[in-house]
């Protein structure tokens, strides 16, 4: 078996990357952005989730959406990454099991009006599918960035931003390169708010 040089691998890489990105369903990035700037307006509450990779691109994106979108003191978005508490994770994954970690933290936090953004290469993780099942019976409109055939999640979410790639890794960075463009996109418009 012959092994690709590093720059046909990081060619190939790019190529994958770009040519997702240029299916990208643009309307429903559109309203998720919409929803996020009326929360900014409303002080309504932005959950968001993941586990994994996904979980560590949701507590990015928290920082992101905290301080990023305005850098002046208390003028932030009110964002939630539900994996980020390990003592609140653990304790639910223990007492309840893993399946459960992010809508018993909803079904505390969360109030009708709120936004639940679900982070999943899948879409099939049993607790991402708990928490849009719990956010749909509490009137939390949902967003779910996906990758692969997008799951059970796809189905659920109000809102699902689906890229059909069987790529871990590829699916991660659209995760981050969606919310990205958001973050920017809402710090531009910082001063209407």
């Amino acid at each position: 078996m012959s092994q690709l040089t590093f720059e046909t691998h990081v060619s190939n890489y790019r190529n994958k990357l770009t040519s997702i990105l240029d299916n990208t369903d643009i309307e429903a990035i559109e309203v998720l952005g919409a929803k996020l700037i009326e929360c900014w307006k409303t002080g309504k509450q932005v959950f968001i989730c993941g586990n994994g990779g996904s979980a560590g691109n949701a507590m990015h994106i928290a920082n992101d959406l905290i301080y990023g979108i305005s850098k002046k003191f208390g003028s932030g978005l009110k964002i939630t990454a539900l994996p980020a508490n390990g003592s609140v994770v653990t304790c639910l994954a223990n007492d309840e099991g893993y399946e459960h970690i992010f809508s018993y933290q909803l079904g505390v936090l969360g109030q009708e009006g709120d936004v639940l953004i679900a982070l999943s290469g899948s879409g099939n993780s049993q607790n991402i599918v708990n928490v849009l099942q719990t956010a749909k019976s509490m009137n939390i409109e949902t967003f779910a960035i996906l990758g692969y055939s997008g799951g059970k999640a796809k189905g659920l979410a109000d809102v699902p931003i689906h890229y059909a790639i069987d790529d871990m890794q590829i699916s991660e960075d659209l995760q981050l390169i969606i919310l990205h463009m958001l973050m920017q996109w809402l710090y531009q418009h910082k001063d209407s708010i």
